[in-house]
This record gives structure tokens, sequence and C-alpha cells, in this order.
């Protein structure tokens, strides 16, 4: 098993506490909303959505899903910590995803989502780094800029 790791930064002109809310406290609800193409639905399977607890993502690519586990949640702090460790997207690929993510201020009020992204590859899937991190980074800046577009027409 190798681990790649890889840095992302996504900046907003919303404030974080606004942005941590929208795509961490009520994603469940919001994210098959706004990001219909991609998640079907979301729902929390296990906990009360802090630390330990599991959630189930159905994805409409390939009508799988995901199971995340949630390793840490600050909501004074705004970091949220979570592991992916089932699901269609991890098959013969990954023993797992971690991300360690946090919103940040930044200077023009708006906002910087930072994440840490590490995916920990089974024997015998190669492939480059740089491919995984990339893909990574374009899923997040959509993430963030669907936030984003919703809650200021909302």
């Amino acid at each position: 098993m190798g681990v790649v790791t890889g840095e992302i930064e996504v900046a907003s002109v919303l404030p974080p506490a606004k942005m941590f809310k929208a795509s961490v406290l009520d994603a469940d609800q919001l994210f098959p909303k706004i990001m219909s193409q991609a998640i079907k639905s979301a729902e929390l399977i296990e906990g009360d959505g802090g630390a330990g607890s599991i959630r189930k993502v159905n994805l409409v690519e390939d009508d799988t899903y995901m199971k995340q586990k949630v390793d840490a949640l600050d909501k004074e702090n705004f970091v949220h910590c979570y592991t992916i460790f089932e699901g269609g997207m991890l098959a013969n690929k990954f023993e797992k995803i971690s991300y360690e993510t946090k919103w940040e201020s930044s200077p023009d009020g708006g906002s910087i989502f930072k994440s840490t992204v590490k995916f920990y590859t089974l024997p015998g899937f190669d492939v480059p780094a740089e491919n995984l991190i990339n893909k990574a980074k374009e899923k997040t800046a959509v993430m963030v800029k669907a936030v984003e577009e919703y809650l200021q027409a909302n």
C-alpha cells in the first residue's frame, strides 16, 4: 500500500462560517440539490454527525455509493476530517481516502477552503500522484463554487 498526499486550496467570496455550515453541517440536504449531477442522496446512518458518525452518500456515477466516517468535527474552528472507507470509488484502487479540511478567513472578507487529502492505494494500482491530486482539486473547486453560487442565490 502506498500513500499519495496532496494539498488543495479554493477561495470563496463568502465567509468561512457560512461556507462551513452549508458544505459540512447542511451537506446531506444541500448537496443532492446543488450537485445533482454527482450526488443522488446523502444520509447519516450512524451517530449524531460528530466524530465517529457514518454517512452514506449515493452517487449518480455508476449508480454507486460511498461511506464516510467522521474523524473530527470542530464547529468553532470550521474543521471537518473524514475518511471514505467503503464504496465503488475505492474498488480495486484504494483502501481508503482521508480528508482533513478547514475553512479559514481570507483578507478580503471571504474564505479559503484548505484540504489535505490522502489516497491509500492498494498494491498493483499505479497511477501518477499528480493525476489523483489534480482530479481531487477539480472536484473540490466544483463543490466550493456550487455551494457559493447556491448561497448567493438563496
